[in-house]
This record gives structure tokens, C-alpha cells and sequence, in this order.
């Protein structure tokens, strides 16, 4: 009874390789070194034999495999790109596009990312999206607009500071719409043909540039529409186009009665 004893402890101890070899039935072999793969096992009279990893693979660490691991694909149907290309001893490391945050961190880059998320219109970019996290939006309040890609909401434009009539009011996601008064548009519409009027029959009848019932007229209306519509800017250049006209409407005639 007492050999079958020995024999079955005997049987139960475990056979145990250095931490730089493999075990190959009752062989430790050596492994081999990162970057290699093994070629033929070690036997009793010889070492392991190793070999390069071939391209497109890579072994990172001392093995005993006779194959080298794939490199990673950065895809960019992922939202991912290369950061760092595969070596014989090193993986590919990925990181995300731009626009893109990574949703699958490990210690050797990023596995996948997603898009960046869009903001609505009647929100705005309250912090912007970076490699790793995503971007977050926030609901403008009344009285501003955005329309989704602002960094900060904007207020409405204000029409009456401008002189100018709402046409359609702002929201949170557009702009207040101005327009011109329409009674503005008339009396200025006025003032210009009736200065027009005036100028011309004085300067047809007369035969002089300027004369003064036209100016007259034309500097009355000119300050009548600055006071009331406070169009000054408008009728500047419309002064300035009209005496370049008229004096050369002027000349024309002058030299037409000498000949006469």
C-alpha cells in the first residue's frame, strides 16, 4: 500500500520554468527576445531558434509564441488615426480624429471614438469637445440667439437704436429682421425728387450751377429728413452724386449758349 502512496505524490509535483523560458513537455526552453517569434523549439542538445517578426506584426515582450501578434488598424471609420506606427516591438497607437473623442481608452492609446456632439440651434458651445471628452451645449436665454455653432449667444439686434423698423422678431435659434420705416422711405423718396425738381428748373433757367432757390430747396429737405429720420449719412452721398450731376449738367449748358 505504502509504494502506491509514493508514487501518486510523486505524480502531483508540478514542473516549473525561469520566468524567461517556456515550457515544452519536460524541456524549459529559452524565449525569445521582444520583437522575435520562435522559429524551432529547444531541445535537449540545442537552444530555441527564433526569427523576426514580420511586418505588419509586432511582439512586445520576451515569448515563446511562434507568431507575432497583427498590428492594429487605425480606422478611420472609428474616428480614429494613427499617433504612433507599428514597430517589430510595439503596436500602432491610436488617438481620435479631429472632432472626434475617444470612448475606449486603454494604457496604448484609443480603441474607438465617437463624433462630437452638434449643438441645436437656440443652444451654444458652453465648453468645446477635446481627444477626450465630449462637447457640451447649453439653451440660450431670452433676448439672444444662436444657431448652434456660436461659442456664447448673441444678443437680438436691436432695430429702433438703429433707426430701423422690427420687421420679425429674434428667437433663440435668429436674429431680429429690420427693415427701413416706410413712411422714411417715402418722405426721403420726396425730398430727393423735389430737390432734383428744384435744382434743375433753376439751373435751366438761369444757366448757373447752384442757384439759390434750388439750393434752397435742397438744403430744406435735407435738413428736414436729417432732423426727423436722422438720415444725414443717406443724404450725404446722395448730395455728393448730385452735384457731380449737375455740375456737369451745368457746363453743358453754359457751353451751349456760347455757341448759340
Amino acid at each position: 500500500m505504502l509504494p502506491i502512496l509514493v508514487i501518486k505524490v510523486f505524480s502531483g509535483l508540478t514542473f516549473t520554468c525561469h520566468l524567461a523560458e517556456y515550457q515544452i513537455g519536460n524541456e524549459c526552453c529559452p524565449m525569445c527576445l521582444p520583437g522575435s517569434r520562435v522559429r524551432t523549439d529547444c531541445t535537449e542538445f540545442r537552444s530555441t531558434s527564433c526569427r523576426p517578426c514580420l511586418e505588419g506584426t509586432y511582439m512586445n515582450k520576451a515569448t515563446g509564441l511562434k507568431q507575432c501578434f497583427p498590428c492594429t488598424n487605425c480606422d478611420e471609420g472609428s474616428g480614429l488615426k494613427i499617433k504612433r506606427l507599428c514597430k517589430t516591438t510595439s503596436d500602432t497607437v491610436c488617438e481620435p480624429l479631429e472632432g472626434f473623442y475617444c470612448v475606449d481608452p486603454s494604457d496604448n492609446g484609443c480603441g474607438a471614438a465617437q463624433k462630437h456632439r452638434s449643438c441645436e440651434p437656440g443652444q451654444y458651445i458652453s465648453q468645446k469637445g477635446t481627444a477626450s471628452t465630449d462637447s457640451v451645449c447649453s439653451d440660450c436665454s431670452d433676448g439672444s440667439f444662436s444657431d448652434g455653432t456660436f461659442p456664447s449667444c448673441r444678443p437680438h439686434t436691436q432695430c429702433e437704436t438703429k433707426n430701423l423698423q422690427l420687421l420679425k422678431p429674434g428667437t433663440t435659434s435668429t436674429d431680429a429682421e429690420c427693415g427701413e420705416h416706410s413712411l422714411n422711405k417715402t418722405i426721403i423718396w420726396i425730398s430727393v425728387s423735389a430737390s432734383v425738381t428744384s435744382w434743375t428748373r433753376s439751373t435751366a433757367e438761369t444757366g448757373h450751377s447752384g442757384s439759390t432757390g434750388g439750393t434752397l430747396t435742397f438744403l430744406f429737405f435735407l435738413i428736414v429728413s436729417t432732423v426727423l429720420f436722422k438720415s444725414i449719412d443717406l443724404y450725404c452721398a446722395v448730395y455728393k452724386m448730385l452735384n457731380v450731376v449737375f455740375t456737369t449738367f451745368t457746363t453743358f449748358i453754359n457751353y451751349m449758349n456760347i455757341l448759340i
